[in-house]
């Protein structure tokens, strides 16, 4: 932080009371912001020579290098935070080396993880960076004492992320932790309609609701994300609208718990996808996030049917994590095996084909031998064509963390024995020689090939043909592998575009209007210029209130009217000033 700095926002904490307006209609009211202002000793406010005072620093032109961990709900919070970042006019680099600040956007999955995002600001302080920090682990644990001092942006609050990077580098430490709520009733997080940035312009990753109704014992992210919490379909539609006419041509609906989604909101999973289904045009498809068991069990009918769409990949991803009675319910996972396979043998039969995915935790606390070969039978059964495999790590602060655990040895060599098992078989070998319809998206990882899914989102690669990204073409199978196969584009076959519109660029702000395009082009810029006499908390709240366009509903009624009263205190005082020299 810079030396000459003579405060420090050290936590600002959002308290939402059940007044306050929605997200999609909130302004930034200056009185639900309260800054705790922390005077720094004498010997830390000597000014130094390489750092300029906070006052002199103007925001909004930095370089800004993001990384994300973790699932495709934290991947799409990224986008949207490089989304605003980049509407705001900072420039989103992927240069960690030539960044002003780091994002860093964390999963509290697993240690790995976590351990990796500790590590980035360990290294990021060493390289003097500015750091702001997001996702699941600051949000669960935000008094870590290697997050001390350190911004954090919690994951409802991921529409003030300029906010919190704007401060932190002029040298604030901001923490926004707080929850969306309406009525007291807490909300799915920020607005749909923010602008973002999609790693991947043909593919649109929508939230359909944050948290979960469950309590596993070993899960850390119920911490973070909180019990369930849904967006109503009309918005949920709304985005899938606007996605379509950004060029996107693939929707994942992704959150906690996807088959949960509506239950706290009065609606469910299939009446959202059936309005979902209206809106996608041909030639583009809709994949579906992971459902726990006890929440698809009840609505396997049309579920069935929802997932025969010709527009619905024919994929489901259900964890098992264990194949024993015994240690699903030390996990608390509110299902037995029964109810798996169930859910599993019901749609094999009626979705003829799909892909059923799952995952697999090995070495839980109390997994037995016994209880692990049950899971090995089940995978011998099932033969999943994806299958992720996890060795138990204990999370702090989690009930699983606390119960006698099983040796790391026996965790690992279980680990090896089910992936041997996985390798064993190869799933898609029966396939050479089919003439499958595909959907080609993205590039593979060694730039050899473009990767495309058939109906059941089985990965094709394709020749790399750019007249084939973003279409659905028919290829003949002719290769097969654990994980792939490859296809050879139909010379006679139907091309299929999933919409007329361009895509966006790699890297263009998605969700902004032509007046917010034009404005940075323009030298617009959508904040008060802050003054160096303005104290630090009365500079926040104005640039709360004016800077940022997705959050100016209705300001300028607000600043005519506050123009309007200085006009009438003026005129009364000049008239006042008049009556006094008569």
């Amino acid at each position: 932080m810079p030396a000459a700095c003579e405060s420090v926002l050290e936590d600002i904490e959002d308290i939402v009371s059940a007044e306050d307006l929605k997200p999609h209609d909130r302004q930034f009211v200056r009185k639900n912001v309260f800054p705790k202002v922390r005077k720094r000793n004498s010997q830390k406010n000597v000014q130094t020579d390489d750092e300029p005072p906070s006052d002199s620093i103007i925001p909004g032109v930095q370089k800004i290098w993001i990384r994300t961990w973790g699932c495709s709900h934290n991947n799409s919070d990224g986008e949207y935070m490089a989304g605003q970042l980049a509407a705001y006019g900072y420039k989103i680099t992927d240069n960690s080396a030539e960044a002003d600040l780091w994002l860093l956007n964390s999963c509290t999955v697993k240690n790995p993880a976590e351990d990796h995002f500790r590590n980035s600001i360990k290294k990021a302080q060493e390289g003097k960076k500015k750091v702001v920090l997001a996702g699941c682990v600051p949000q669960a644990q935000p008094r870590q004492e290697y997050l001390k001092g350190l911004s954090i942006i919690g994951v409802q609050q991921i529409d003030r992320v300029v906010e919190v990077v704007e401060e932190t580098i002029k040298g604030h430490s901001v923490r926004l932790l707080g929850q969306k709520k309406d009525n007291g009733k807490r909300l799915g997080g920020a607005r749909l309609d923010l602008p973002k940035i999609r790693k991947n312009p043909l593919i649109e990753i929508i939230s359909i609701n944050t948290g979960c109704l469950n309590a596993c014992t070993y899960c850390k992210t119920k911490h973070a994300r909180g019990d369930l919490a849904s967006y109503p379909i009309e918005e949920l539609v709304d985005r899938a609208k606007q996605s379509f006419q950004e060029g996107v041509c693939e929707i994942w609906l992704t959150s906690e718990d996807t088959g949960a989604y509506g239950r706290d909101i009065g609606t469910d999973l299939p009446t959202l996808l059936w309005k979902l289904v209206e809106v996608i045009p041909e030639g583009a498809m809709l994949r579906l996030g992971m459902t726990n068991p006890p929440y698809i069990l009840e609505h396997l009918e049309e579920m069935a049917k929802i997932l025969n769409h010709p527009r619905v990949y024919a994929f489901l991803h259900i964890p098992v994590q264990s194949a024993s009675d015994s240690v699903l319910m030390d996990m608390k996972r509110e299902y037995c095996v029964a109810d798996f396979k169930q859910v599993v043998d019901f749609l094999k039969e009626k979705v003829p084909g799909i892909t059923i995915a799952t995952d697999i935790i090995c070495g839980f606390p109390g997994e037995t031998d016994e209880d692990f070969q049950e899971t090995m039978k089940l995978v011998e059964l099932y033969r999943f064509p994806s299958l992720f495999i996890n060795q138990f790590y204990p999370r702090p602060g989690t009930p699983a963390a606390k119960m006698p655990q099983v040796p790391a040895a026996v965790k690992k060599q279980r680990t090896k024995d089910l992936s041997q098992l996985f390798h064993s078989y190869n799933p898609y070998d029966h396939k050479v020689g089919e003439r499958q319809r595909v959907l080609v998206t993205e590039e593979s990882f060694d730039s050899n090939y473009y990767v495309a899914h058939n109906p059941f989102y089985e990965q094709v690669l394709v020749p790399k043909d750019p007249l084939l990204m973003g279409k659905m073409v028919e290829v003949n199978i002719y290769e097969a592998g654990k994980h792939y196969m490859k296809g050879q584009p139909v010379s006679d076959a139907r091309v299929h575009t999933a919409s007329i519109t361009r895509p966006l660029a790699k890297g263009e702000v998605s969700g902004l209007t032509e007046e917010f395009r034009r404005a940075p082009q323009n030298g617009t810029h959508w904040k008060a210029q802050p003054s160096a006499e303005i104290p630090v908390k009365t500079q926040l709240s104005s640039w709360m209130a004016l800077h940022l366009p997705w959050q100016q509903e209705g300001d300028g009624l607000k600043i005519l009217s506050v123009s309007l009263a200085l006009l009438a205190v003026l005129v009364m005082f000049y008239y006042g000033g008049m009556k006094t020299e008569l």
